[in-house]
């Protein structure tokens, strides 16, 4: 490190150029003592001097060439690192050999990767919820952001688990947690490949169904209603587990929180009027 801060006053911003400088006055050094020598003596040998003179620059141009080519790699390197540190993915990172560059590309592709788990890990957090699995709130309004097109009809659902205080309070927080994550597996699998299931809070959940009309909506809650009441899991003395629904339909995000109050309307409907039902509302 000594010599290197030694020489930062040549070409201070630019590395590649002190490199050059470097290697422009090791390669000139012959033609430098030749000339020095040729004044001492009094005597000047064009016929050596010119073909010294020739190969000196050749040899420079071709060294600067090289050089070039031999930093790309580094200069390659620093510029994923900076990628790196701003938390943006890079591509692929080019395999070096087993010397000083080799080296720099293996700990930049070790950087990378790390930085690309950490990130995946965080977009986790902050779009799942960490109990069931599921998106949260977060992710499920980014999910219907990204979803939910203005000239489609789509339809949403907002589901309560029915008494499910009364399995926090007999059986204990434990027991309720796994309910919650059967019932989180249960609706992943009743569903269908492009709708999307959210933990909305508690005991209650969301589900987006793209480009689906209200009543193909509600003939879809009513057959996961249904698979429920055949697949109990709830403990075995338990009532089995049901839930109430509301449902409706939405075109396009911006409709997204109307929407969102109407399937809450539809809900507490469904509540009152007995539970295990689904209601809806246009």
């Amino acid at each position: 490190m000594r010599f290197y801060h030694a020489t930062r006053w040549v070409f201070p911003r630019s590395y590649h150029l002190r490199i050059f400088a470097i290697c422009f006055g090791a390669v000139h050094l012959p033609i430098a003592v030749f000339c020095l020598a040729e004044l001492v003596l009094g005597q000047w040998d064009w016929a050596v001097f010119l073909p010294l003179l020739g190969a000196t620059l050749v040899g420079t141009g071709a060294a600067i060439v090289a050089l070039h080519a031999m930093l790309a790699p580094i200069a390659h390197a620093t510029d994923l690192l900076r990628t790196i540190q701003r938390g943006g993915r890079v591509p692929a990172v080019p395999v070096g050999g087993e010397d000083l560059v080799g080296e720099l590309l293996t700990g930049v592709a070790r950087a990378s990767a790390a930085t690309a788990a950490r990130i995946t890990t965080l977009t986790d957090a902050a779009g799942k919820d960490m109990l069931t699995g599921l998106l949260n709130r977060r992710g499920f309004t980014d999910v219907a952001a990204h979803t939910l097109r203005a000239d489609a009809t789509s339809a949403i659902a907002l589901l309560d688990l029915d008494h499910f205080k009364a399995i926090n309070d007999r059986f204990g927080h434990d027991e309720g947690d796994r309910v919650l994550t059967a019932f989180a597996r249960r609706l992943e699998a009743g569903l269908r490949k492009g709708d999307s299931a959210a933990r909305w809070g508690g005991e209650e959940f969301a589900i987006l169904m793209p480009e689906t009309d209200l009543e193909d909506a509600t003939a879809i809650i009513e057959r996961l209603r249904l698979l429920l009441s055949l697949d109990n899991i709830s403990a075995a003395d338990s009532p089995a587990l049901t839930f109430s629904c509301g449902v409706t339909a939405l075109q396009g995000y911006q409709s997204f929180d109307a929407a969102l109050v109407k399937a809450d309307q539809a809900l507490y409907a469904a509540k009152r009027g007995g539970r295990d039902r689904v209601e809806r509302r246009r």
